[in-house]
């Protein structure tokens, strides 16, 4: 008895050092409203373990080991001090003070951590361990008793009236566990009864979790046969709507076993939930290769020539160099500007190419640079698909498909002609749907939810339709998610469209691709038609030396960059915060208001407000990659050709005649040919700054406006 009083006198102080007592304070004001009577009240409970280990580690050691007995001492303690300050009448006895504990943290010990990808399903100690992993599949938020007060059916038995019998709510236990209609009177032993008017509601939501080393079996690439199992977590009040499908989190739980007769289930209770990034260090410390910082340096002069001799010497055990150098630096760009911060914009890649073969294997190997990769299966779900809970609730669980799961990083397409017809008319067909709608027609038991990727690309979010009737709900419901990664695509452009041949100088047949699609991917690249022999006799003669003798490099004039070095870059490069310069944006908004007038009076095109957000992505992209937090005019430069060769490819050439490889517009196997680049890239400078003065004079002063 005396070691609960010192517990409980702990708690006190605690609370009171802590400022809890003051929260509490706080929390029953609310409740002298005379319109508001329940038979439980929650109060949450800020706990900082280590304040506690430090102040009493007996407290310390209970609150970590033991936590429901924890919760009762906190309970006893509020509840007394309630009644003491007399900071509400509508509390009558301790068991309406419904105690939540909420860690801070957990000591940093293998003790409290719990691996999802080695953890064993089996009964264990009640008490809070902390986890990471990637949310795979959410439930919409549902209703749970939290609390409800009985009444025993003798009406001369002392618990026939007041607050003598209530059930609330513990961790694992099941609704019927709350409420049902066999309990009995701990007075007399007669049947109880639920006081309906007194029941208590709370939020709850089903997640799963799972260990983040399974998404790089989503990469596509050869694994170990290793098996990963979800963890089901239940949210409760203020937690529910705190987890986001597809991203990364560290969860603070409390391991329980729901029992579901014939079965028991294993799950998480959580407890507290945090965003989580599997690098330790803050993302302006990430190292990069001395051989990058010592390339950076040399060519320091010019603000074009890193990104270029980076983009030279990529993915040279698939290529050689100097073929594909504008698709590799698009490739390295879309890397370092994959963020889950939704005011960033996308940068989406549509690869028109005869040789879909070795491209294919080129995206796919930046594709294993990426932080989060996910390689999409023609015949799998792309954005989501629903089934019935498992766990009682009798509600729709939402999987995540590809695009969400690939949330700030890259979703590969692959080869949009493997596609089924199906689908592809599908996405094709007529005119796209509000953005980002999931009407009730396009639910299918079979298929999933039929999304429109057109509609998803441009909306950026995909919402999914749940019909009420078959999911225990009255009413339809409608739940949207944010789409938040790159997607890359490839498309055959020796396949026969179907279409008529196009008369518009220098646009590119787009095979099974309509335009529509294609408008919708920021840029379009178009690889291979323009090599030639010489090009594909290159590719060929690579392939054989690289079958022959793997890994090796019979290029002199090439800087040996490994995998990992390229790893550490985009790492690095990616989380950098950027800032446009002044004359960055004259020339980025110029050319945009420029290029709008000057295809709208030739060729009836509208350029629509997302050309601009795609021409500071590239721009602020090639400013990290060259290692810089300011984006000079250079980048800007680039990011107008490598969109102006885009737009052409899909409306014609304009009034800016650029030519087709205008950011590598000659070789660069040596210093004489990055001199020549430089040369060539100020010339382009200039005929841009003449368009921008011809079609938009005075841009600079009323791009604000319009």
């Amino acid at each position: 008895m005396a070691d609960i009083l010192s517990l409980k006198e702990s708690v006190l102080v605690y609370l009171d050092r802590s400022g809890g007592l003051q929260k509490l304070a706080d929390d029953c004001r609310p409740l002298n409203d005379p319109q508001q009577t329940e038979a439980v009240y929650r109060f949450r409970v800020l706990v900082n373990p280590s304040d506690l280990i430090e102040m009493d580690p007996r407290l310390g050691d209970c609150v970590l080991h033991d936590p429901l007995r924890a919760t009762g001492l906190f309970q006893s303690v509020c509840f007394l001090a309630i009644k003491t300050l007399s900071l509400t009448d509508k509390i009558h006895t301790a068991s309406q003070v419904n105690v939540s504990l909420n860690f801070t943290h957990l000591p940093p010990f293998p003790e409290y951590t719990l691996d999802l990808s080695g953890f064993h399903q089996v009964y264990g100690p009640m008490r809070p361990v902390s986890m990471e992993g990637a949310v795979i599949a959410i439930t919409r938020v549902m209703k749970y008793t939290q609390g409800a007060r009985f009444l025993c059916t003798d009406d001369d038995c002392p618990g026939a009236t007041g607050f003598h019998h209530i059930r609330v709510h513990t961790p694992g236990a099941t609704e019927s566990a709350t409420v049902r209609n066999d309990f009995s009177c701990m007075i007399c032993s007669s049947q109880l009864r639920e006081d309906v008017k007194f029941r208590v509601l709370g939020d709850k939501q089903l997640v799963e979790l799972i260990h983040v080393g399974a998404l790089d079996v989503l990469r596509g690439r050869q694994q170990s046969s290793f098996r990963y199992q979800s963890v089901t977590l239940f949210l409760r009040a203020e937690l529910c709507h705190s987890m986001t499908i597809g991203r990364l989190y560290r969860v603070v739980g409390i391991p329980v076993l729901v029992h579901q007769w014939p079965s028991i289930t294993w799950s998480m209770e959580a407890n507290s939930v945090q965003p989580w990034e599997p690098h330790s260090l803050p993302p302006g410390c990430l190292k990069v290769s001395p051989r990058f910082l010592e390339l950076s340096e040399c060519v320091a002069s010019s603000p074009w020539r890193f990104p270029a001799i980076v983009a030279h010497c990529f993915g040279l055990d698939l290529t050689p160099p100097g073929l594909y150098n504008t698709l590799k630096l698009c490739l390295l760009l879309s890397l370092v500007q994959t963020r889950t911060d939704a005011n960033d914009p996308s940068l989406d890649l549509l690869v028109v190419t005869a040789d879909t073969l070795v491209l294919d294997r080129l995206m796919a190997y930046s594709l294993s640079l990426a932080c989060r990769g996910v390689r999409h299966q023609a015949s799998a779900e792309m954005f989501a698909s629903l089934s019935r809970d498992e766990h009682g609730a009798g509600t729709a669980n939402i999987h995540a498909g590809s695009a969400l799961l690939a949330s700030g990083g890259i979703c590969m397409l692959g080869d949009l002609g493997f596609y089924r017809k199906d689908k592809l008319d599908n996405i094709q067909s007529g005119l796209p749907p509000p953005p980002g709608l999931v009407s009730s027609a396009s639910f299918d038991e079979g298929l999933g939810v039929h999304v429109f990727i057109l509609s998803v690309l441009e909306s950026r979010s995909v919402s999914v339709f749940i019909p009420g009737k078959k999911y225990g709900e009255e009413a339809d419901q409608q739940l949207s998610f944010p789409v938040q990664c790159n997607f890359w695509a490839l498309t055959d452009s020796s396949q026969r469209s179907g279409r008529a041949d196009s008369a518009v100088l220098g646009t590119a047949d787009m095979g099974p691709v309509q335009a529509q699609l294609a408008e919708t991917f920021g840029l379009v690249i178009q690889c291979g038609d323009r090599v030639g022999e010489r090009g594909v006799v290159a590719q060929a003669v690579h392939t054989l030396q690289q079958t022959v003798q793997p890994g090796s490099h019979p290029h002199p004039s090439c800087w040996d960059f490994s995998t990992e070095d390229y790893q550490e870059l985009v790492a690095h490069s990616r989380g950098l915060e950027v800032e446009l310069s002044p004359d960055a944006k004259k020339l980025i908004h110029g050319y945009y208001m420029a290029s709008r007038r000057a295809r709208t009076q030739s060729q009836g095109v509208k350029i629509s407000l997302a050309s601009i957000k795609l021409l500071i992505s590239l721009a602020e992209a090639h400013c990290k990659l060259c290692l810089r937090t300011k984006v000079l005019e250079e980048d800007a430069v680039i990011a107008v050709l490598l969109c102006e060769n885009s737009v052409t490819l899909k409306h014609g050439a304009s009034a800016l005649v650029i030519p087709p490889d205008a950011v590598f517009p000659c070789d660069l196997g040596d210093v004489d040919g990055l001199q020549r680049r430089d040369a060539a890239l100020d010339e382009l400078h200039q005929i841009i700054l003449r368009f921008v003065y011809t079609f938009a004079p005075g841009a600079d002063a009323y791009i604000t406006e319009e």
